[in-house]
């Protein structure tokens, strides 16, 4: 089948709910792909984030073909080694005691949703509902996760949506402590945005929620799904700012590829739930997890660290070298974590186009 059929398929048979662009792609290998007529473009979107080890990359394919010959699925009514490794591994690199298995980002913001909710009935009694969020967020597009997402494009289209959610400015620790309070079960934020313009979260603003949820027994939620995993030059975001979480949800890179979301929490979170609570058919399968154990070793050496940090330095340099009016805006963290804004021809980081 050729380009041009696969795209009227496409269009006849696929839900129109993406704006794809006008080429079939076939395969691709590091940070290139290739399309049908053999044409090959560097790959600055990564799956939207996701593809952290690049395409076709040798040890993945080869560990999803020995675990594919082994064991694909059986449901979370069965014990699985992958997945028990996987939690260890994630415990031990974060703050968190333990881990809830999904198949996305927009689903592990749904469990967090629901843990906190029934964290705060355990803990206070009904009615601490309230949950705050922050202009510029993306949090998905499931209908909790949607009502967490401040984009009228979004919501509209799908309101009623979930009540008892409050919005406030990015940044601006005393308009969160305007809407932060004792109905307060959780406040969920990015460390850095990511559709919101990739808005780094200043360490005193992380600083700041943190020492607002405690004062109100509220649960503080890092969004990790798109900004996690490394991106930032750090294996977790948030890691400059200081800021101790008691939930994160993850997905994205996780798995190199394959689907999986993972809601990390504390004790204090997960003590409070129990059997029949929560659940996913095919969450923390044997597949994706073995997939994901390998990913998460390899992100999260210091040597790949220290490498995403020279190739985004050397990006920035190269970006700052054009001298672009396209160019609008761009950042970096120091090594306090604080965010160094330059114009262009200032300072380099991640830029604004």
């Amino acid at each position: 089948m050729n380009g041009h059929d696969t795209i009227a398929l496409e269009k006849q048979y696929v839900v129109q709910t993406y704006p794809r662009a006008p080429f079939v792609l076939t395969h691709g290998e590091g940070v290139i792909v290739y399309d049908a007529g053999g044409k090959p473009y560097l790959d600055f979107v990564a799956g939207i984030a996701v593809n952290a080890l690049g395409h076709a990359d040798p040890e993945i394919g080869q560990v999803i073909a020995e675990q594919a010959g082994r064991l694909i699925h059986t449901c979370n009514l069965y014990h699985t080694a992958p997945q028990a490794e996987l939690a260890r591994d994630l415990c031990a690199k974060s703050f968190a005691d333990r881990v809830y298995f999904c198949n996305s980002g927009a689903e592990a913001i749904e469990a967090a949703i629901k843990f906190a909710r029934k964290a705060a009935r355990v803990r206070y009694g009904p009615g601490k509902t309230g949950v705050v969020a922050f202009h510029g967020a993306f949090h998905g597009r499931t209908m909790g996760a949607l009502a967490l997402t401040a984009r009228e494009k979004y919501q509209a289209p799908y309101r009623p949506l979930m009540p008892d959610v409050t919005f406030a400015p990015f940044n601006d620790a005393e308009a969160a402590a305007r809407v932060i309070g004792p109905d307060t079960c959780a406040v969920f934020v990015e460390p850095i945005q990511g559709e919101g313009g990739i808005n780094p979260a200043q360490p005193a603003f992380l600083q700041a929620l943190r020492a607002l949820c405690d004062r109100y027994g509220a649960f503080l939620v890092f969004d990790e799904v798109q900004c996690g995993m490394g991106r930032s030059g750090h294996l977790w975001a948030h890691e400059p700012g200081g800021v101790t979480p008691d939930m994160m949800a993850l997905a994205k890179p996780l798995a190199g590829g394959l689907p999986i979301g993972a809601t990390l929490v504390t004790e204090a979170v997960a003590s409070t739930l129990e059997v029949g609570d929560h659940g996913s058919t095919f969450a923390g399968g044997p597949l994706v997890t073995r997939v994901a154990q390998v990913v998460l070793a390899r992100v999260s050496a210091p040597a790949f660290l220290a490498h995403v940090r020279e190739v985004g330095g050397y990006l920035m340099d190269e970006l700052r070298a054009l001298k672009s009016p396209h160019i609008k805006e761009g950042a970096r963290r120091g090594a306090d974590g604080r965010r160094r804004a330059w114009r262009r021809g200032d300072q380099a980081g991640p830029c604004r186009v």
